[in-house]
Formats: C-alpha cells, structure tokens, sequence
C-alpha cells in the first residue's frame, strides 16, 4: 500500500511541476501588469530548474526552449523513478 502511495506521489509532485512551468510560460505571454504574487509563486518554484537549463541552452532569437526540455526531462525523469520504484516495490 506504502509502494502505491509513494509511486502515486512522485508522479503527482512531476505532473505539479510541469504545470507550474507550463503555468509560468503562460503568464510570461501576459502583460507583467497582473499576478505578482502568482508570478513570483511560480518564479521561485520553476526557476531553480529552468536556471540551469537556460544556462546551457541558448536562446533562439526571441524564442526561448529551456521550458520545453525541461518538460521533457522531467517527464523521463518522472518515468525513470516510477519504474525504479514499481520494480522495488512490486
């Protein structure tokens, strides 16, 4: 039962991740007039990992795709530890 919750739990704290930074490339297409708090809230939740992905990813003209491979490390991130822990557990 422990092994179901603590699977259930990290893929609901990746799938909380993914919409904070899906959520902040959303506001960051919205004038910065509104959502302060919101918008720091998901400043400093996302930023310590899209911080490092924009270190090493550069910028396409305006464009910038760190969220995008972040996303996409997170999900074979999430992935990764869900069959590691369905493997010790089940």
């Amino acid at each position: 039962m422990a092994a179901v919750f603590l699977i259930n739990f990290v893929s609901i704290f990746f799938d909380l991740l993914s919409f904070a930074i899906i959520a902040r490339i959303l506001m960051s297409w919205v004038s910065n007039g509104g959502g302060g708090q919101i918008r720091a809230f998901l400043h400093s939740v996302t930023e310590p990992i899209l911080g490092p992905f924009r270190r090493v990813i550069p910028r396409l003209g305006m464009f910038d795709i760190s969220p995008i491979v972040a996303l996409f490390c997170l999900d074979l991130l999430r992935g990764l530890l869900v069959n590691i822990l369905q493997g010790l557990f089940l």
